[in-house]
């Protein structure tokens, strides 16, 4: 990305176009050619205690910012001020990142064959559908940078991509069910300088984690 623009016409977030909020169990930020970071773990690789822990400090933390959450939580944090919702997805965001790079669960995808069918369906598409920027397949989560050519074609990807490896996936380990965690983790980037440091976080998610090579799939992409 150079002064606001990416090569491919990839760009940061712009507020003053148009955009679109999707809501299922998360809200998903689209707008056409912007570049959104994304996040989808397996569905073992953050244990319910832990997921029931941070609800309660959710809780606390609007509650320190005297907001009551009595019903849905994303209400409660929308009403908060800018600076301060801002923090809040900062400090949860960075809680859920370093306990995904702790590796729980089984981590199937430190599989050199596994990480590969993830990789292969987030290229599949790529010109076609999106233009898929860096990513890295970790051992129960995946981290990417990418472009959709529509605003509603975001959340069909991300179902087409959860179900399509899932399947794959359960094949090759002859098994069955759930394999991903329902609704991944979006968020459209808002600078070119935001943009390089999600390149950065990306390229180090394997060292931070202690990986060694061949326990991980990392992509970047040649601007």
């Amino acid at each position: 990305m150079v002064n606001g623009e990416c090569h491919n016409a990839w760009r940061a977030f712009d507020p003053k176009s148009a955009f679109s909020i999707e809501s299922h169990i998360r809200p998903h930020w689209s707008q056409t050619g912007a570049v959104v970071f994304v996040t989808f773990r397996t569905k073992d690789s953050i244990p319910a205690d832990v997921i029931h822990r941070w609800h309660r400090e959710k809780l606390e933390w609007l509650r320190s910012k005297g907001i009551s959450c009595d019903g849905d939580l994303e209400t409660a944090v929308s009403s908060l001020l800018e600076k301060d919702r801002n923090a809040f997805h900062k400090h949860f965001r960075r809680a859920r990142e370093i306990f995904l790079d702790t590796c729980h669960g089984r981590c199937l995808l430190r599989r050199t064959d596994l990480a590969k069918i993830v990789a292969d369906s987030l290229l599949h598409f790529d010109g076609d559908r999106y233009n898929m920027g860096d990513f890295v397949v970790m051992p129960n989560h995946v981290h990417l940078l990418a472009v959709f050519f529509e605003e509603q074609q975001m959340r069909k990807q991300f179902d087409s991509w959860l179900h399509w490896t899932a399947r794959q996936i359960n094949l090759a380990i002859c098994e069955s069910g759930h394999f991903w965690q329902e609704e991944p983790f979006d968020h459209l980037v808002r600078s070119p300088e935001q943009y390089e440091y999600l390149r950065a976080y990306i390229a180090n998610n394997p060292k931070k984690a202690g990986l060694k090579d061949g326990e991980y799939f990392y992509r970047r992409y040649q601007e």
